[in-house]
């Protein structure tokens, strides 16, 4: 019963991580097919995301040459403000296939090492922590799971 179990949320996890992926947008697209943008000048429509929220006023006149008007700082302005909440939209979201429903869920079953493994991409020594104190019992395992996810979901 408990290997039919265990394969039933495994079979759920991995169908969300697909779907997950699969409908999750990238910034990078939603930042060049924004209507605030698009209504900024070429240059900025061209640049990385992490360029385009750098760039000040000074900055494009050192690119073009150009002054940028009052009107065109402030599309600017808005137009980074816009990236940066959509960016910050879609990191909230769980942004590796893994809701905080999900997420909790794992760290319930004593699984949480394997959602922070997955969130951290297996870099660092969270989920070897997590996994060393499910093994030991399963109570501090969950707590430092919980404890753990406003790193994932602040």
């Amino acid at each position: 019963m408990k290997q039919i179990l265990l394969s039933g949320i495994l079979a759920l996890f991995l169908v969300n991580v697909s779907f997950a992926e699969v409908t999750m947008t990238s910034p990078v697209s939603a930042f060049s097919q924004s209507d605030e943008v698009k209504a900024l000048t070429p240059e900025m429509t061209k640049m990385a995301v992490d360029q385009f929220l750098n760039l000040t006023p000074s900055k494009y006149k050192e690119m073009t040459g150009e002054r940028l008007g009052l009107k065109k700082t402030v599309e600017l302005k808005m137009a980074q403000k816009a990236l940066k909440k959509h960016m910050k939209k879609h990191s909230t979201e769980g942004g590796d296939g893994i809701t905080k429903g999900l997420y909790i869920l794992l760290a319930f079953l004593g699984l949480g090492w394997v959602a922070m493994g997955v969130k951290d991409d297996w870099n660092g020594s969270d989920w070897i922590v997590n996994l060393i104190l499910t093994a030991l019992c399963w109570l501090p395992g969950f707590i430092h799971a919980l404890v753990k996810m406003k790193k994932y979901y602040s």
